[in-house]
């Protein structure tokens, strides 16, 4: 019998020594198990690696060759070289200053300052290497996709002083603009800033890309003044069927603009992607119905810049809002920009040569206001606007789109002014009756 209640004993000593150790034995599998999991999970995704890169592919054929054929085949033919060469200069001037320090500026910490732009931790890419990494992609990667994206934007801003600055100044004004304006408003929106703490939604660029380019391209005009001859000479474009060709790779880039900026492959980028096609189709038609009623004849221009005006203003809706106000978005749009290209120019007496103002700045608000009214949790959860419970978010977007314009009206205005009383803005106006292609760059289409 004493040799039973020993046993029993010993069997209860033992199971209250097994539930002991339980707990322990319980955390040396987890964090088995998280090591086996930490250890199986790639850190890069393959699949969104490869659309990211593709999507910067995408982005950097919207500039060259696109923007440069579509503004190219606008301006009169003793100026084309001098159109096209602004764009591909911009490409090479806007890769260094973004390697150097526009990236680091955009989107690094910048300790106390950080509401108002990024430290300089990451000048020349430092820190940038083949293991770090941005989400699901390589560091690299995202770094290179933006990149496109602060190159094209201070090129559209050259549509509105075409055929009348010269290289130099142009050169001068691009390079201190996109460290001074771009890589702080990107920042402001996307890096950390306080329009996106804000919670101002701008997916792909409305605010940072074209708001920013737009009134840039406003300012600037009206600095150097209107083109000599302007309202007087015949200044219809040379050639619409490169202007057409240079619009159509505008389109088919945007996608990766637009469903690029998800960084991921998957259903909101496809969200983003539909948007896109359903507001460019519907903001080109609208142009071109607008024009066709006002002057009885649909204009092969009025419909690519329709095109153009639908690209811009679902930019930055592209992944907020359903396909039902993508479409809404691209008929305004269609509609206001052909009105401020053909009519408010006129009215205000202003030479926006290419409209970027018209289409840009126009268009950038219309979609960068409109996406506060129709954001949608469906596609984004938790990303209402107006219509989806949210009336605040009108209010949110007004205010990013307020700062947007105060800065780089300001910022714009003062580097032009600077380079006019030092190196001046203008060639001369025998040059520029010549042609910038002859007196810029020694060159002239046969």
């Amino acid at each position: 019998m004493s040799k039973l209640t020993n046993l029993t004993k010993l069997a209860g000593l033992s199971l209250l020594a097994a539930f002991a150790a339980l707990p322990a034995l319980a955390q040396e599998a987890a964090d088995a198990a998280a090591t086996m999991v930490e250890e199986a999970a790639p850190t890069i995704s393959a699949g969104d690696t490869a659309w990211m890169l593709t999507s910067t592919a995408l982005v950097l054929m919207m500039t060259i060759p696109g923007l440069a054929l579509f503004y190219g085949g606008m301006v009169r033919k003793k100026n084309v070289l001098a159109t096209v060469m602004q764009s591909f200069a911009i490409t090479a001037l806007g890769t260094i200053i973004w390697f150097v320090i526009g990236y680091s500026i955009a989107f690094t910490d910048g300790g106390g300052l950080n509401d108002y732009m990024g430290g300089f931790g990451a000048i020349l890419h430092a820190g940038v290497g083949v293991d770090t990494v941005h989400g699901t992609i390589p560091e690299f990667v995202f770094s290179m996709f933006q990149m496109t994206f602060a190159i094209i934007t201070p090129a559209l801003i050259a549509g509105a002083f075409a055929e009348r600055m010269k290289f130099s100044a142009m050169l001068w004004f691009m390079g201190i603009w996109s460290i001074v304006v771009y890589a702080p408003i990107a920042h402001w929106v996307w890096g950390g800033g306080f329009l996106g703490n804000w919670g101002v939604f701008d997916f792909a660029g409305g605010t940072v890309v074209h708001i920013n380019a737009g009134v840039a391209g406003l300012v600037a005009a009206l600095v150097i003044g209107k083109r000599k001859g302007f309202g007087e000479t015949n200044m219809a474009p040379h050639n619409l069927v490169l202007s057409v060709i240079g619009a159509s790779l505008l389109w088919v880039g945007w996608f990766g603009f637009n469903a690029g900026s998800e960084l991921a492959a998957d259903g909101l980028a496809g969200a983003a992607m539909m948007n896109t096609q359903v507001a460019t189709a519907a903001a080109a038609l609208a142009w071109m119905f607008a024009e066709w009623m006002v002057v009885k004849k649909p204009s092969v221009l009025g419909i690519i810049s329709g095109a153009v005006a639908g690209l811009v203003a679902v930019t930055p809706a592209s992944g907020f809002v359903n396909p039902t106000g993508a479409l809404i978005i691209g008929v305004v749009a269609g509609v206001a920009c052909y009105w401020a290209a053909a009519f408010l120019k006129k009215m205000l007496g202003y030479d926006d040569s290419l409209d970027a103002f018209g289409v840009h700045g126009v268009g950038g608000i219309i979609g960068a206001l409109l996406t506060g009214f129709f954001a949608d949790p469906a596609i984004w959860a938790d990303h209402a606007g107006f219509f989806y419970g949210n009336p605040g978010q009108v209010w949110t977007q007004i205010l990013g789109i307020a700062f947007t314009i105060a800065w780089t009206a300001v910022v714009s205005w003062i580097i032009l002014m600077v380079i006019k009383v030092t190196i001046g803005l203008r060639p001369s106006e025998s040059e520029e009756e010549e042609g910038l292609d002859i007196t810029q760059h020694g060159e002239s289409v046969a």
